[in-house]
């Protein structure tokens, strides 16, 4: 890949990585409720899920959802459910109190790695990326470059936002104010769904 398309793929991967998205209200709330250690399988999770939707969407994904155009819409139906459970998970989470663990937990890596699935901010990033920054007639190597530049960037975006999540603790300091903030992001997280049901 020419560095003439790395740079403008730099910065489609950084826009559409820092936006906010499902993965970043649910990476913000994350931060706020365990803190940033506690979040980090959740961040790997995305940015790693993310890659390998790139890679296998890059190898031949898209032409399946040509030929089976049902199962793209049984996707986004599956994730726009899906999400709407996290949404009210969140909404009725507990808040956390220094070190009480209580019955809540942070998303697992497997979890934040197949929510990107049935994402559709990430299916766009991904089919996206590959329809605008990948050569005609490109090679492994082009897909591995433009997944490097995606995790890279993701880690960072995306983390930035956990780090705003731990850096709201010391605002919101008691249960109530945690918990409007809880509503809140399930309330951003549904709203999300509108843009792909729409």
């Amino acid at each position: 890949m020419s560095l003439e398309l790395i740079l403008p793929l730099c910065t489609f991967a950084a826009v559409s990585s820092i936006t906010p998205g499902p993965n970043n209200t649910m990476i913000l709330a994350s931060g706020l409720n365990y803190g940033f250690a506690r979040t980090l399988p959740h961040l790997f999770g995305i940015c790693c899920g993310l890659a390998f939707l790139i890679v296998v969407s890059g190898l031949g994904l898209q032409a399946v959802f040509a030929q089976l155009p049902v199962l793209q819409i049984v996707l986004k139906y599956a994730g726009a459910c899906y999400m709407l459970w996290l949404a009210w998970k969140l909404a009725h989470a507990k808040p956390m109190t220094g070190a009480q663990s209580g019955p809540s937990k942070p998303m697992s890596f497997f979890g934040a790695a197949a929510f990107q699935w049935i994402n559709p901010k990430a299916w766009v990033m991904a089919l996206s990326a590959l329809t605008t920054y990948l050569p005609p007639g490109f090679k492994a190597m082009d897909v591995a470059t433009l997944v490097g530049v995606f995790f890279v960037i993701g880690m960072v975006c995306v983390g930035s936002w956990a780090m705003f999540g731990v850096a709201m603790r010391s605002v919101l300091q008691d249960a109530r104010s945690v918990r409007i903030f809880n509503l809140v992001m399930a309330l951003l997280l549904v709203a999300s769904l509108y843009p792909m049901l729409a």
